[in-house]
């Protein structure tokens, strides 16, 4: 693993990263889906599709610029935050429900959800990185944690993944915040009657952001157990989390399915937490960490299939 000052990402490589994530980013809101709309299986596949081919295309660009273990490194790091990822998309699905937001707002949501993500991820990633080059021994305190939440994970039962309405967010928000009782169209404020109102929309955003907070205190650590250089920490971070939004829309039918993926994440946490503990005294090469990982969450896919619930079964 290489050292915590080392990393592969240049200034320039890092704004040409940055001005193609705008890019697509415009090209996402302010011409593929300029109006609101309900997106349908078919466009969500196709642009899951196009997310996972260009960041398999960075990763190639790595290999060729900078060899086969960056590669490595950043391809099981967008795996692993792939998968986290998936918890996610439950939430979402909660959110969307307990707020019944509609269907053709619900992009929108997501899209300025994902903005948030990319500069709270790369506000945890440049601490991270800085609090590991400072004090080895953060290292440790990341594993211990990823081991917690890795055994948290594996207890934790389905109707504890989130609550819309005892979260302290929402309390907070409903007693500061004026908020109108209907949505206004696509606003996430409106003026009436002389005063500013928040919409149901702004208050599904503010709680889309606030479960990322959760989820990158798991995400984070846990790519910094696969690779300590922050370049690749943060690009397999924000290639992970661009297809998180098309993804929700290709599998909003389906997460049900997956009902031992839990099982499967909650064990790479342990994974990784224990590879971070022991890793001065045996440092895994990474190729054997992405098989581990392939394995876990390949086998928890597999055993869902396999084993379907009750009420999916036939």
């Amino acid at each position: 693993m290489p050292s915590a000052a080392s990393t592969i990402g240049s200034p320039v490589a890092l704004g040409v990263f940055l001005l193609a994530l705008a890019a697509l980013l415009t090209l996402d809101l302010g011409v593929l889906n300029r109006s609101a709309h309900r997106i349908a299986p078919r466009e969500a596949a196709i642009w899951t599709l196009v997310c996972v081919a260009l960041s398999l295309a960075f990763d190639g660009w790595i290999y060729l610029a900078h060899g086969a273990q960056p590669a490595l490194e950043f391809f099981t790091g967008y795996v692993v935050e792939y998968a986290l990822s998936v918890d996610n998309l439950f939430v979402f699905l909660i959110l969307f429900g307990y707020f019944a937001v509609p269907e053709t707002l619900q992009h929108r949501v997501l899209f300025w959800g994902i903005l948030g993500a990319i500069v709270l991820r790369a506000t945890f990633v440049l601490l991270g990185a800085a609090l590991i080059a400072a004090f080895h021994w953060v290292l440790y305190i990341f594993g211990a944690f990823l081991l917690f939440t890795g055994a948290r994970l594996l207890w934790q039962k389905d109707d504890e993944l989130f609550d819309p309405v005892n979260n302290g967010v929402t309390r907070l928000f409903r007693r500061f915040i004026p908020l109108t009782q209907s949505y206004h169209g696509k606003s996430f404020f409106v003026r009436l009657d002389g005063s500013r109102y928040a919409t149901p929309l702004f208050m599904v955003l503010v709680l889309v952001e606030a479960t990322d907070v959760v989820f990158a205190v798991d995400s984070i650590p846990a790519v910094f157990g696969v690779t300590r250089d922050p370049f690749i920490v943060f690009t397999s971070n924000i290639c992970a989390i661009l297809g998180l939004r098309s993804l929700y829309f290709l599998l909003a039918h389906l997460m049900d399915r997956f009902h031992f993926l839990k099982i499967g994440l909650g064990l790479v946490l342990l994974f990784i937490g224990g590879k971070m503990v022991v890793a001065d005294l045996y440092d895994m090469p990474i190729a054997v960490s992405l098989g581990v990982i392939a394995l876990l969450l390949g086998g928890s896919v597999l055993l869902s299939w396999l084993w379907p619930k009750k009420e999916n079964a036939g």
